[in-house]
């Protein structure tokens, strides 16, 4: 059986064992998020952040401290309940035909018992330099891998689940529909949107994750 990193996936590995359909940019129904509201906080701590990134060098700072600056602090402000935003969450899952393994940079997922149960979004931060690889294929395996921790739990075949890819203060989302889990070859259907820069746009990045916890609530508690 042929194991796969993270960190080292590419298109031509990707497509050696699954079906992939990419359907390009649009504006997917579920990044029509202007109904969302924002709370009267929500928009008080967006626009703290804003002021505080409007005096940040984005492209000059490290990965690690555009993680804590930027991007997990988007994440933090859409937790609910057991819905908690964790960093640096190992992944593993074996299909018939490979497995997968690695740490995801962070997730949105349920927690239970002080662990994340199965992520339904992930989030991979662009690295820069002589680590640099492509987001996008790293980012399609952690989303094969949390589609099959969810699977586990409610064998839903089709699962859907979202992802994100950031560079810098840009975000760009992901949504996966990940099927035939036990087949030879499982098929992944991706939709993606436009970039998101967050100096400009962090509230309807709030409003994107928000619309995506409500989707995963919806699901789980229906």
């Amino acid at each position: 059986m042929e194991k796969l990193t993270f960190s080292n996936l590419s298109l031509s590995s990707l497509k050696r064992w699954i079906n992939l359909y990419e359907y390009g940019i649009a504006e997917y129904d579920w990044l029509k998020v202007d109904s969302i509201p924002l709370s009267e906080d929500e928009q008080q701590q967006l626009q703290y952040l804003k002021l505080r990134l409007q005096h940040s060098r984005m492209l000059l700072m490290n990965e690690a401290t555009i993680w804590s600056r930027g991007i997990y602090p988007l994440l933090f402000l859409v937790e609910q309940g057991q819905i908690q935003a964790w960093s640096g969450v190992a992944l593993q899952a074996t299909y018939p035909q490979f497995e997968l393994e690695g740490i995801a940079d962070g997730v949105l997922g349920k927690c239970v018992s002080g662990f994340i149960e199965a992520p339904f979004l992930i989030v991979v931060e662009a690295k820069r330099g002589l680590e640099a690889v492509n987001p996008v294929y790293q980012l399609y395996g952690q989303l094969l891998a949390a589609a099959h921790l969810n699977w586990e739990n409610n064998s839903n075949d089709p699962q859907e689940i979202f992802g994100c890819y950031t560079v810098a203060d840009i975000w760009t989302f992901i949504r996966a529909e990940v099927a035939e889990m036990t087949a030879d070859r499982t098929t992944l259907r991706v939709e993606s949107s436009r970039e998101y820069p967050e100096q400009a746009e962090a509230a309807t990045i709030v409003k994107i994750l928000k619309g995506i916890v409500a989707r995963y609530l919806a699901l789980t508690t229906s």
